[in-house]
C-alpha cells in the first residue's frame, strides 16, 4: 500500500504539472478499464501462480451472490438510516452497492493479496458489469431505465468469463498470446493508480470534507460493512484468501459508473462526486487498517 500511495502521489504530481489534463485522463481511464484491466484478469490466471480449485471458483460464485444481495438491501436501508434526502436517496442507493472493485479492486488485489484470490474478484466484477445495467439503471432511472445489452457485454465482462473459462479447463495460449497479455496487463497497476491520484488532485475534496453525512457513511459503508463481512465469513470458517479477497471488495471506495450514467441522465451529480472525492481519499488508509487486522 505504500508503494501504491507513491504511485497516487505521482498522479498528482502529474495534474498539478499540467501533464495530464481532463481529455488525457478520459482517454487513459479508457484504456484502462477497456483494454488494461481485462488484459490483467487474464494474465492473472496465466501466471501459472493460482492453485485455486473448481470448487474454489463455485465458492466464488455462491459468495458473489451473497455480496450483492447483501449490498442491494443496504443500499435500500442506508439511504434511510442516513436520513438523506427523498431526491438523494437512489444516489446513496447507488454509492453503497456500486464501489470501485474493477479500476481500483482488480490492481489493488494483484498488488497486495495473494494469488487466489483473483478469482474472487473476478466475480465479484462479473456480478457488478450484469447488475449495474440492470438494477442500476433501474434504480437510477425509474421506469425510464433502458437495459442495454452492449452495455453489459463489455470488454471487461468478456475477458472476465474468458479467464474462468482459462481457468476451469486449464487452457494454455500460445506463448505470443500469453506475453503480450502479460505485458498489457502489467500497465494496470501504475496507470490506474496514477489517475486516482490525478482524479483526487482534481475533486473539490475541501467540500467534501464538509459533509457530515458523508462521513457516517464512509464509517458505515467502508469500515463496518467489510468488518461485518469477515465477522460473518470466519464464524462460517472461510479460508484466509476468501475472507480477504472479499474484505477488500467491501472496502473500495465509490465507483464512477453511476455518476457517469447519472450525468447521461441530467441529474446534479455533485453527492457523487464529493463521495467519490472523500471515500477514494479515505480509502488509502482504510484499505492497508482493514486488510491488517486480517
Amino acid at each position: 500500500m505504500g508503494v501504491i500511495v507513491i504511485l497516487v502521489s505521482i498522479g498528482i504530481l502529474l495534474e498539478k504539472k499540467g501533464v495530464v489534463d481532463s481529455l488525457t485522463s478520459k482517454k487513459l481511464s479508457a484504456i484502462v478499464v477497456d483494454v488494461c484491466n481485462p488484459a490483467l484478469i487474464m494474465a492473472s490466471i496465466l501466471s501459472g501462480n493460482i492453485t485455486a480449485t473448481h470448487e474454489d471458483l463455485i465458492t466464488a460464485g455462491i459468495l458473489g451472490f451473497c455480496f450483492y444481495l447483501l449490498l442491494i438491501i443496504l443500499g435500500f436501508l442506508l439511504p434511510l438510516i442516513l436520513r438523506s434526502a427523498p431526491d438523494k436517496r437512489k444516489f446513496y442507493n447507488l454509492m453503497t452497492v456500486y464501489t470501485n472493485t474493477g479500476f481500483l479492486g482488480i490492481p489493488i488485489a494483484k498488488a497486495i493479496l495473494p494469488d487466489n484470490a483473483i478469482i474472487y474478484v473476478i466475480v465479484i466484477n462479473i456480478f457488478y458489469s450484469v447488475l449495474f445495467y440492470t438494477h442500476g439503471i433501474s434504480v437510477l432511472s425509474g421506469k425510464k431505465g433502458r437495459i442495454e445489452l452492449k452495455n453489459i457485454i463489455n470488454p471487461g465482462i468478456i475477458m472476465a468469463v474468458l479467464s474462468l473459462v482459462v481457468f476451469w479447463f486449464r487452457l494454455t495460449p500460445p506463448p505470443i498470446i500469453a506475453n503480450t497479455i502479460q505485458y498489457t496487463g502489467n500497465a494496470t497497476i501504475f496507470i490506474s493508480m496514477a489517475l486516482l491520484g490525478v482524479n483526487i488532485s482534481r475533486s473539490h475534496l475541501g467540500e467534501s470534507l464538509k459533509d457530515i453525512r458523508l462521513w457516517v457513511y464512509v464509517g458505515l459503508r467502508m469500515l463496518l460493512v467489510p468488518l461485518a463481512i469477515v465477522f460473518v465469513m470466519r464464524a462460517l470458517k472461510f479460508d484466509d484468501i476468501s475472507i480477504q479477497a472479499m474484505c477488500l471488495m467491501a472496502a473500495v471506495p465509490v465507483g464512477n459508473l453511476p455518476m457517469i450514467q447519472a450525468e447521461k441522465n441530467g441529474e446534479d451529480t455533485r453527492i457523487l462526486s464529493s463521495a467519490i472525492a472523500l471515500t477514494t481519499v479515505v480509502s488509502i488508509a482504510t484499505i492497508p487498517l482493514l486488510l491488517s487486522l486480517l
